[in-house]
């Protein structure tokens, strides 16, 4: 007749709940490091290297899409993503000094004004 008692099966249970346990807590104590941080710098820690300037990466993208994107690909949390979202759109803009000033020659692609017809 063979024996139901196998040694050591009775701790199979209570290590399993322990390994759960710590694995749990863990994960729990994981922080975000970018939390906290100005967009500013979470542009210059994580994007500078391939991107040189924060201005047309936003590319008149609404808020919500832009930050949906970086969340999905870039961003550690959807708050640093809405924040670097905000920050991309409000760089998004022309460069300063780069409104037309008085007496500069038009873009070729600029609307031209008729010319005058001239009577007989």
């Amino acid at each position: 007749m063979a024996t139901l008692f196998r040694p050591g099966r009775g701790l199979n249970a209570p290590l399993m709940i322990l390994a759960v346990a710590v694995l749990a807590t863990t994960i729990a104590s994981a922080q975000n490091l970018d939390a906290g941080k100005p967009a500013e710098k979470l542009f210059a820690d994580g994007c500078a290297t391939c991107h040189k300037s924060p201005r047309g990466l936003a590319k008149g993208r609404m808020s919500l899409t832009l930050s949906w994107f970086l969340a999905d690909h870039y961003a550690t949390s959807s708050d640093t993503a809405k924040a670097l979202a905000a920050y991309l759109q409000s760089v998004d803009g022309p460069p300063p000094g780069a409104a037309a000033k008085p007496g500069t020659k038009r873009s070729k692609s600029a609307p031209r004004q008729p010319k005058a017809v001239q009577g007989q």
